[in-house]
C-alpha cells in the first residue's frame, strides 16, 4: 500500500464517514449472502480449499502477485488461501467481482500483520 502524505495525515478530512462504511459493509455481506445461497457457507471466511478455488477468481495480475507472494515470501498453500479469502473480502468491500492485484496486495500486508514475511 502506498504511503501518505504528511497533508493527507495531517488534514481537516476525517475520511469515510460512518454510515458510507455500514453501506458498503452491508453491500458486501449481501454479495456473500447470494453468492453462497443454497451452500452451507455464508461469508467468506467459511470457504474450504476446493471452495476458495471457485468463488475467488483473480485477474492475471492478481495471479502474478499470488505467484509472487509464495515464490518471494514462502507463503505456504494455507497462507495462499487465507490471503485469498482475506482478498475475497476486500472486493466485496469495492464491489468488484474479480479479485484484481490491490486487493491481493491489500490482504498479503493484513496477513503481514500476523506473521513476519520478511517484510
Amino acid at each position: 500500500m502506498p504511503s501518505l502524505k504528511y497533508k493527507e495525515l495531517s488534514g481537516k478530512s476525517r475520511g469515510e464517514g460512518s454510515e458510507a462504511i455500514r453501506e458498503r459493509v452491508d453491500a458486501a455481506r449481501t454479495a456473500q449472502k447470494q453468492r453462497y445461497e443454497g451452500l452451507p457457507i455464508y461469508c467468506n471466511a467459511h470457504l474450504g480449499s476446493k471452495d476458495t478455488e471457485r468463488y475467488c477468481c483473480t485477474d492475471k495480475e492478481a495471479s502474478e502477485l499470488l505467484k509472487l507472494a509464495i515464490l518471494e515470501l514462502g507463503l505456504s498453500a494455507r497462507g495462499y488461501d487465507k490471503v485469498l479469502k482475506i482478498a475475497r473480502t476486500i472486493a466485496d468491500l469495492a464491489g468488484s467481482e474479480t479479485i484484481s492485484a490491490e486487493h491481493i496486495s491489500e490482504a498479503i500486508n493484513y496477513r503481514s500483520l500476523d506473521r513476519d514475511l520478511g517484510f
